[in-house]
């Protein structure tokens, strides 16, 4: 296609090749997210809010705008084209294999877990709930750090408050251990109780920066069903910056359809999407520890 030749007629907004390749080489910049060519109905869709709310008539003076690093309008672009698909306990396979693995380390060392791409916080809530499963009393001794791009919808996973219909499928028993039911003018909503959002810190965090605002060591990660949204080689950059995060038992959950085998100098498969580092570097972390 021509790059000047309107991807759609008939739309709102005039919306080109060239402005769809613009788009692409700024979000991938910035968040390390690659848009296919499949994509463009959602970026035009997505962005032509963005142009009704800052009353900017074209896609190239809004482009231009952020190419100006407007702060602002760089985070709503970011939350604009980041996906936020989740729900409690998805994949729900990982969880027993999670609560095995804390039960291995209970009594041995405060833990801590970071859930690398929150959303809009049921997963690092069904983790609260895992680790409240697995060791009782003792939870108290487990931070989990959840973080993620999007900062709205960091904003929803902090007040914790979500529409009946998210817990739904769940086990009533679950519900009535874990949530509390809205009454008044929250009617048909549920929040999760206080033992659940005390064992949370919620940041924001851009895998593709190089400082991030979690330390070692951490006893897990989950890095589920964002690196689907990389290419291999920004998934590879991130994996490596993973590897002196962990302690030297930690696991790394993947989601899945995501594979790691490009990184096998680094983790090695363990079953069911959950790796472990190899031993090159298990064996190294494991000097550090005992020193």
């Amino acid at each position: 296609m021509p790059e000047n030749q309107e991807l759609k007629v008939g739309r709102e907004f005039f919306f080109t090749a060239k402005d769809f390749e613009r788009v692409r080489k700024l979000i991938y910049a910035h968040a390390g997210i690659s848009l296919s060519d499949s994509k463009q109905e959602l970026v035009y869709s997505r962005l032509s809010r963005r142009l009704r709310a800052t009353g900017i008539s074209t896609f190239g003076a809004y482009l231009t705008l952020l190419e100006n690093n407007d702060p602002v309008e760089w985070e709503a672009f970011t939350n604009s084209l980041t996906t936020n698909l989740t729900s409690f306990f998805r994949e729900p396979h990982h969880f027993p294999i999670l609560a095995e693995h804390l039960r291995g380390i209970h009594g041995k060392r405060p833990i801590t877990l970071w859930c690398s791409a929150a959303s809009t916080g049921e997963e690092p809530y069904t983790m609260a709930m895992t680790v409240i499963d697995a060791l009782g009393r003792d939870a108290h001794h487990v931070s989990i750090i959840a973080t993620d791009l999007d900062t709205k919808v960091l904003e929803t996973a902090k007040a914790g408050i979500y529409p009946d219909e998210r817990v739904s499928k769940l086990d009533p028993e679950l519900v009535k251990r874990f949530f509390l039911r809205g009454t008044g003018t929250q009617a048909g909503f549920v929040h999760v109780r206080p033992e659940l959002s005390d064992m949370i810190t919620f940041r924001q965090v851009n895998l593709l920066h190089n400082n991030w605002p979690v330390k070692a060591p951490l006893d897990a990660i989950f890095c589920r069903n964002v690196m689907i949204y990389f290419d291999k080689q920004t998934q590879l950059d991130i994996l490596k910056k993973f590897v002196p995060l962990l302690r030297s038992d930690g696991l790394l959950f993947a989601g899945h359809s995501e594979s790691f085998h490009h990184a096998d100098e680094y983790f090695k498969l363990r079953g069911k999407t959950v790796y472990e580092l190899t031993p090159k570097f298990s064996e190294a972390h494991k000097a550090e520890e005992s020193r």
